[in-house]
């Protein structure tokens, strides 16, 4: 007869319910590892293939994200609009630790302008921002709902966290999702922390991410057009 108090094998990593949820974006991030100085116009070309990567894992474990559904909402458009506009109105603020530090005044970083770095080929540079635009709505709003409200609210409430459901209020795991989201848009981390508080707000509403996936990508693509109609590139 089997052993009933031996413990039971442990999955291959790739059966675990965290990786189709964790890997997407764990691929993003790794890009942005790499220096933008490995050789001149890296930054653009590694926007490019982290997009295209981003997308490809996405796609490749769409069947194993059930919660990975667009929906569309009332709410979701109104939020995903009420945030482009408090993400361009306020302004950027330090993050609280490099308030004391000695790095205030370092120099600022240069501004992610394709069309101005390929004046040469403009067929090139608008290629990567159009590449960027379709990548910050529709890749990106996917892959971040998926890993933040769709992954870590879930877990940080129960590590059995597909049996927890998306509409479960949890002040911990709120407040510190919505603090992760903020903190990992550096000087931004004041409306990164609006923006993941108003995209939890409608995971909890609405009982899915779809909601928050649109109403991610309308603010991404609100933002990619200001930036093309104002030259404000700094938002880009």
């Amino acid at each position: 007869m089997p052993d009933a108090s031996a413990p039971s094998p442990k999955k291959p990593l790739m059966e675990l319910p965290e990786t189709p949820r964790v890997l997407p974006f764990l691929v993003f991030l790794l890009f942005m590892l790499v220096p933008s100085t490995v050789f001149p116009g890296a930054e653009y070309w590694l926007y490019a293939a982290k997009t295209v990567a981003g997308a490809g894992v996405l796609w490749w474990l769409r069947d194993r994200l059930p919660e990975m559904k667009w929906a569309v909402s009332w709410e979701a458009i109104v939020v995903g609009v009420v945030i482009a506009v408090v993400w361009l109105g306020l302004p950027p603020i330090k993050v609280p630790w490099e308030l004391f530090s000695k790095a205030k005044e370092a120099k600022p970083p240069e501004v992610w302008n394709p069309v101005a770095y390929f004046a040469g080929n403009p067929i090139l540079g608008w290629g990567f921002y159009a590449l960027r635009t379709l990548g910050r709505s529709l890749v990106v709003p996917a892959l971040e709902e998926v890993f933040y409200r769709g992954f870590v609210y879930r877990y940080v409430v129960s590590p059995n966290f597909t049996e927890v459901p998306l509409n479960r209020w949890h002040a911990g795991a709120f407040a510190l999702t919505t603090a992760m989201f903020g903190l990992a848009h550096g000087d931004l981390w004041v409306q990164g922390i609006l923006c993941g508080a108003a995209y939890q707000w409608l995971v909890l509403r609405k009982a899915r991410l779809g909601d928050a996936m649109l109403a991610h990508a309308i603010t991404n693509l609100i933002i990619s057009i200001y930036v093309v109609v104002t030259g404000q590139w700094q938002f880009s």
